[in-house]
């Protein structure tokens, strides 16, 4: 089953992602937090992670989402993650790139370009489990 993890602090935001992925056929979940990605993936197999950078109202580094992608590919090194920010900064997308996030969208989101990324990302991850599991 093809199960993606929605990650914002934002509801509306929530909503649109679940609205536009439900007509693509794809089972949504969201939190909206960074401790509540970690809960998540305690309880369930993702097939794909879209998450916000910056769950801090008071800057816009967008360090603490950055500062988590490590810890959450330790709990399933196989899950891709879209890494997705309102602040487009190029610093930002920079420093998300150095970390090996080349799946990098700004928000508001073309909605074309963010389905392709997440059938791409699903296929790519599906085949991998797959190829492991064998």
């Amino acid at each position: 089953m093809t199960r993606i993890l929605l990650a914002d602090d934002q509801r509306d935001v929530l909503e649109a992602l679940r609205i536009l992925l439900k007509g693509e056929g794809y089972q949504t979940e969201a939190v909206t937090s960074l401790a509540g990605i970690f809960s998540a993936l305690e309880k369930k197999d993702y097939t794909l992670l879209i998450m916000d950078l910056n769950y801090a109202r008071d800057t816009t580094s967008g360090q603490e989402g950055l500062a988590a992608i490590p810890k959450i590919q330790e709990v399933d090194g196989t899950l891709p993650i879209v890494v997705m920010t309102a602040w487009a900064s190029i610093d930002l997308a920079v420093e998300a790139m150095k970390r090996g996030h080349e799946i990098f969208v700004t928000k508001p989101w073309d909605n074309e370009r963010l389905l392709t990324i997440a059938r791409t990302q699903t296929e790519l991850a599906m085949a991998l489990r797959r190829g492991r599991k064998t």
